[in-house]
């Protein structure tokens, strides 16, 4: 599924379930389900709690952020494909490595 088909297809989801949910409201679903995933990844780190299955937590977590973050950019009337997409071409031109104080390449001066 792309990007943009789940922002699509969260809008008549959560009008229908959540009908005069607030913008702010998916924000902060996004960070109890970061505290879910920090969980998963630190229990499965100290090797404790066993009995809980870390990797189906993560990914249900990540799962969960990305429906949250289609529905809060809907709420905010932004295209999260295109803010990806943005972003990521500028990030990726960012060399830590031959810049440590900047992230810029000789292509980006």
């Amino acid at each position: 599924m792309m990007i943009s088909e789940l922002q699509r297809e969260v809008a008549p989801w959560v009008l229908h379930n959540f009908e005069d949910c607030p913008s702010w409201m998916p924000l902060v679903g996004i960070m109890e389900e970061l505290g879910e995933l920090a969980h998963a990844h630190l229990k499965e780190a100290q090797g404790i709690r066993v009995n809980e299955d870390y990797i189906k937590n993560a990914k249900d977590a990540i799962g969960d952020i990305m429906i949250y973050l289609a529905d809060y950019c809907n709420s905010r009337k932004f295209n999260l494909e295109q803010i990806i997409d943005d972003t990521w071409n500028s990030v990726k031109q960012r060399d830590w490595k031959a810049d440590p104080k900047k992230g810029e390449t000789n292509d980006n001066l």
